[in-house]
């Protein structure tokens, strides 16, 4: 296989930074490297550049490698049912040339078949939380704009240029599909679908993001093992850092949501709640950080 001269530029880069033992720079670029779906091996004083492996495997979501991006890129969880997420991968690659980050929280399965310069596809030996996946996502994907999706999403048209156009405009610091406003009636106990709009909350089946933004709010939370209600805290902490939600209508529709009607009913039930109640602890009564009601 051809190497791309920008590659091999990049590889003796790197070779002259660990000749002068320059190894924080040796890193940097083969970090790059391998972002660019290449690795570098060193052997016997010199260095050769392979193909990366079909996807890559670490040992838990802290070892996780920087991924360069551009402009925006897709982040999806996979904790099981690797069909629906091949299903979405495929639907995106339809309409969008996009970089896609998949990050597998059990066996990779076929989803291995997608890997290539514009699908990564991430392994961890040891499982973690759904929020403790999401943060680190959201710290290692170099992208200036970035897209939590659920594997039971699917495009039915091209879903990112409308979103993108709305972050550039820099009103909001994060635009999505499902939302709405949270229930001052009830106690912050619930929330209610409005419409397309400004609003408190958005849901991770489509969540587009100002990365730089969503990092500055704290990211999610690391104790979220479970997804529901997750993203409503993720939400308030952004609108608590002064940044502003947009609903959207877009070109998506929802496929069998197997996270939330094929897991143990007990355990979704207990892991909601215990993210719900946070979301009570710590933010109720805070009517000041929620958008305009309509």
């Amino acid at each position: 296989m051809i190497v791309p001269d920008e590659i091999w530029k990049l590889g003796q880069a790197r070779h002259i930074a660990r000749l002068e033992r320059n190894f924080i720079e040796a890193d940097r670029l083969r970090d790059q490297i391998w972002s660019r779906g290449w690795d570098v091996i060193d052997a016997d004083g010199d260095f050769r550049i392979e193909p990366k492996a079909l996807y890559v495997n670490y040992a838990t979501s802290r070892s996780i490698k920087e991924i360069e991006c551009g402009e925006i890129a897709i982040a999806i969880i996979v904790d099981g049912f690797q069909e629906d997420a091949v299903a979405t991968v495929l639907g995106v690659r339809a309409f969008t040339n996009i970089p896609i980050v998949v990050l597998c929280l059990k066996e990779v399965g076929p989803l291995e078949a997608l890997c290539d310069d514009k699908t990564f596809i991430i392994h961890l030996d040891e499982p973690c939380g759904w929020g403790e996946a999401a943060s680190a996502l959201l710290k290692k994907i170099q992208a200036k704009y970035l897209v939590f999706m659920d594997p039971s999403t699917r495009f039915t048209a091209d879903a990112i240029t409308p979103v993108v156009a709305e972050l550039r405009k820099k009103d909001f610091a994060a635009v999505g599909w499902r939302g709405g406003l949270v229930n001052i009636e009830d106690q912050w106990r619930s929330v209610d679908d409005k419409g397309p709009g400004e609003v408190d909350v958005l849901f991770s089946y489509f969540l587009a993001i100002d990365r730089e933004a969503g990092i500055l709010a704290g990211g999610f939370n690391l104790r979220a093992i479970y997804y529901r209600n997750a993203d409503i805290e993720f939400s308030l902490k952004l609108r608590h850092s002064q940044g502003r939600l947009l609903q959207m209508d877009l070109p998506l529709e929802q496929g069998r949501h197997h996270g939330y009607h094929d897991v143990d009913p007990e355990f979704s039930k207990a892991q909601s709640k215990k993210n719900y109640d946070r979301i009570l602890e710590h933010f109720r009564g805070k009517s000041a950080i929620l958008s305009p009601r309509r």
